[in-house]
């Protein structure tokens, strides 16, 4: 069994889980609602406040599509109460993040500044200039909209300046050694 697949996982107060055929599963939630098909080979069981997962043979697929499904409900269940945030820093001179309205602009050393439009279930908060919080209640979304602002202007090794995630560790360069 897989150590991750076997973990049941508790639904708390307040989420509704529904399981329909075809593996189709949405949860609902004070922050939102979302849905996923999970493998049609998954046998997902609620009981008492608990889901369960369990796969029908030991292939390798399977077993691989075990503990994955567990980690998307999870997820999916966490996010609806807690939501998930990913933190950004921007490192330069000039360098600076400001929200208009729900909208993100970045000034990051081109000619004219970057605007990033919110998706629907995200929103942006500057609390300075050099740091930016991107929060929603999918992890997916949250993930893929924060390594978009990244690939703007990716931190560079010999300065370290570019957009970095918080507590991300730059491995510098020395540069030339003109002697």
């Amino acid at each position: 069994m897989s150590r991750i697949g076997k973990l049941p996982i508790t639904v708390p107060t307040g989420v509704n889980v529904d399981i329909e055929a075809g593996n189709k599963v949405t949860v609902k939630g004070p922050k939102g609602t979302l849905t996923q098909v999970f493998d049609k080979d998954m046998l997902i069981e609620k009981e008492d406040g608990q889901i369960t997962l369990k796969r029908k043979d030991d292939s390798k697929r399977q077993k691989a599509m075990h503990g994955l499904s567990r980690s998307l409900l999870n997820n999916m269940i966490v996010g609806v109460v807690d939501g998930f945030e990913k933190k950004l820093e921007i490192v330069g001179v000039g360098y600076r993040a400001t929200l208009n309205g729900s909208d993100l602009t970045l000034n990051l050393g081109y000619s004219k500044p970057i605007e990033v439009k919110a998706p629907e279930g995200i929103t942006f908060e500057v609390p300075t200039p050099n740091t930016i919080s991107v929060k929603g209640f999918d992890k997916q979304l949250v993930g893929f909209v924060a390594a978009k602002i990244r690939d703007y202007r990716k931190p560079e090794p010999y300065l370290g300046k570019g957009v970095k995630y918080a507590g991300e560790v730059i491995r510098r360069k020395e540069g030339k050694s003109g002697a």
